[in-house]
């Protein structure tokens, strides 16, 4: 497992950066490909928070754990990714099909905004490889990084792009390429 290990605030121990990845190393053995770690320490108004994402094969678990003590916030936050992980890989494989976590990534593909576009002012760019899934695969994953949204290619559609979301009444959106009308 590779690490990313961010300082926000606080100024962590060489001992408690190896307890971290030695106890997050640990959930490496629920993936079949060599996954990446990126954890956060902060701390806030006397909060100890830790704040662990970890990528397998396209797929993102993220948690923020606080408690008193860095090493017990540690603790929590790999307990909290482990359940997460149990619980989603389980659903996605008996719901969807066998080996939903053991497919290839297609190459990534990304939106680079035009420089002639002087009204907006884009803060932030991100790229990530879309991948094809089912539209529940996708609403999985977007609980998962708790996003409002989410941009996959849905394998029911011929991997058209398409996007899910959050609704206000508490349901999902799905929005794609229309099917063609014979």
């Amino acid at each position: 497992m590779k690490f990313t290990i961010t300082e926000k605030k606080v100024q962590i121990s060489d001992e408690l950066r190896g307890y971290a990845e030695k106890k997050i190393g640990k959930l490496d053995r629920f993936f079949k490909k060599e996954s990446e770690a990126s954890i956060v320490f902060t701390v806030e108004r006397g909060r100890h928070i830790a704040e662990v994402t970890l990528k397998n094969n396209g797929i993102y678990y993220r948690v923020r754990e606080a408690t008193s003590d860095m090493h017990a916030t540690v603790d929590s936050a790999v307990a909290a990714i482990e359940r997460q992980i149990r619980k989603h890989k389980t659903r996605l494989e008996k719901r969807l099909r066998a080996g939903a976590l053991a497919r290839d990534v297609r190459p990534s593909v990304s939106f680079t905004p035009d420089d002639d576009d002087t009204e907006f002012k884009i803060v932030r760019t991100k790229s990530f490889p879309l991948k094809p899934m089912a539209p529940e695969e996708a609403i999985l994953q977007m609980n998962l990084l708790e996003h409002e949204f989410f941009v996959f290619r849905n394998q029911d559609r011929d991997d058209a792009f398409s996007v899910v979301y959050k609704r206000r009444d508490g349901g999902y959106g799905l929005i794609g390429d229309a099917p063609d009308v014979g």
